[in-house]
């Protein structure tokens, strides 16, 4: 919603259905939001499976014009029972989310082409904006040393960022609307932490903490912060997408970058 209303800028009206704070993948609908769906003139996803459950939910609602936002990224797999399905979290790298703004722009132009100027504008702004905040990514997380580059969340959803970025990525489970939390999952993650040395763990905003406290009590290593990936946060400068990523990157190299 945050990366749609920059594109449209005050010419629309843009709502977002899942809540700040909860997870898209497991997100049920609420009576009033078909009816919301129903009337929206554009209902944009993310795609790769990402909102299957609404998707499900909303397949007898007819007359409705869905862009899905990842067309024209290429997609990363899902590890394990998970590996034919992509992995949708693109956004978490802001050069794939410059992707995510072409296809709204498309989509909004081809919607209202009367304001096609005004959207391309928006569009070009927020795209500069998007490439600055990549640069800024790459000095700073040239201070992680590499043996240090290791990042590790209860979903895997940092693969985008992690292959943009120099990072290898590690989750307990793959993707939240899987199966979650296993002794046989953590035992690995366990190992993995004590095998590389690996410095700090991350905690997401959307998920229970329990089994990320779990490997941090058995492995003596501390939950660096808290990071955002299926939600903006609820303020301090995380309740938009560029603040967002730029707080994900200052924990990042504030826990790994000794």
């Amino acid at each position: 919603a945050d990366l749609i209303q920059n594109v449209a800028g005050g010419y629309g009206t843009v709502e977002y259905l899942v809540p700040v704070g909860d997870n898209p993948e497991d997100y049920e609908l609420l009576p009033g939001d078909f009816q919301r769906v129903s009337e929206a003139d554009i209902f944009f996803l993310n795609g790769w499976g990402l909102e299957e459950m609404m998707e499900r939910s909303l397949a007898n609602v007819t007359g409705i014009e869905k862009v899905y936002l990842t067309e024209g990224i290429a997609p990363l797999p899902l590890a394990g029972k998970a590996a034919a399905a992509n992995d949708p979290h693109a956004w978490l790298d802001p050069m794939k989310a410059s992707i995510y703004v072409e296809n709204i722009l498309a989509a909004l132009v081809e919607k209202d082409p009367a304001r096609e100027q005004q959207y391309r504008r928006n569009a070009g702004r927020y795209t500069a904006e998007l490439q600055e905040l990549h640069l800024r990514i790459k000095e700073k997380v040239a201070r992680v040393p590499e043996h240090n580059a290791v990042i590790i969340t209860s979903e895997n959803a940092f693969k985008y960022f992690g292959e943009a970025y120099g990072f290898r990525t590690e989750g307990i489970w793959e993707i939240n609307a899987h199966e979650e939390g296993t002794p046989q999952q953590i035992a690995r993650i366990v190992n993995l932490v004590r095998e590389n040395g690996i410095p700090a763990l991350f905690l997401e905003s959307s998920v229970d903490g329990r089994y990320m406290e779990t490997i941090s009590m058995e492995t003596g290593v501390p939950i660096a912060g808290i990071v955002y990936t299926d939600s903006l946060g609820p303020g301090d400068g995380t309740d938009t997408y560029t603040g967002m990523i730029r707080h994900n990157v200052e924990t990042f190299v504030a826990g790994l970058g000794r």
